[in-house]
């Protein structure tokens, strides 16, 4: 019998991370993607955990270090599916206790939540707003879009599409935000466009990017959060 030491996260001297073989018809990218997705410790993490996906890792630790949520909230979660966001948030605003509102959005349909409302809508639409506070029950506490173009691997277009959707967010939250809500949207490296930061800064208390360290480090992938919205004026 052989003894080793069990911390060492190796067996009989080789690694343990999981390597997947290129099938005939899968390609270099997917095999490579499937790999990242075997190793990821954010990802059995939220199997392990009930999570639909690994950003909610990402909402937990922008909450636990900006307190986000409180008890009976109002929050809007846009681009919602698969729901990794909405689960946090109905957990924190205690939704799933009858106390706070969280509505989801996608263009995409989602599998029930609880405690969360689900609407299969564009939240650009004109009547989306409305319909929106309507759902809530009144205005916002926060809005949050972990949105993300589809990727053309050109990093110029997929910072600017990225870019277009986060403002089109910020304006969509601009007409449903309680005054001292909070917005919270992906961007890329390179931050928010100039006239984008300076209208979030004009509209809200502080601003700031954010990276968590469930993004993945060869990510380009940022968070503007905003806080303290001011309100419209009358």
């Amino acid at each position: 019998m052989t003894t080793g030491d069990k911390g060492s996260g190796r067996e009989g001297g080789r690694s343990l991370k999981t390597r997947v073989k290129t099938a005939r018809k899968r390609s270099l990218s997917s095999t490579l993607w499937l790999e990242r997705q075997l190793n990821d410790p954010y990802v059995a993490r939220a199997k392990r955990e009930g999570y639909r996906s690994r950003a909610a890792y990402k909402l937990l630790e922008m909450d636990e270090r900006f307190h986000l949520f409180k008890p009976g909230g109002r929050i809007v979660d846009l681009g919602a599916a698969p729901g990794g966001w909405s689960q946090i948030a109905a957990d924190r605003v205690k939704s799933k206790e009858g106390r706070g509102k969280v509505v989801g959005v996608d263009l995409l349909d989602m599998e029930p939540i609880p405690g969360v409302t689900f609407a299969v809508k564009d939240f650009n639409d004109d009547d989306a707003p409305a319909l929106i506070k309507e759902m809530l029950g009144g205005q916002a506490d926060g809005v949050m879009s972990d949105m993300a173009a589809n990727a053309t691997g050109h990093k110029q277009t997929d910072h600017l599409r990225i870019v277009a959707l986060a403002e089109l967010a910020f304006e969509f939250s601009f007409d449903v935000l309680a005054p001292g809500g909070f917005f919270v949207a992906k961007v890329l490296q390179g931050g928010t466009e100039g006239q984008v930061l300076a209208r979030l800064k004009k509209e809200f208390a502080s601003v700031r990017h954010v990276k968590p360290a469930a993004s993945r480090a060869d990510s380009a992938e940022l968070y503007v959060l905003a806080m303290g919205f001011r309100g419209k004026e009358a």
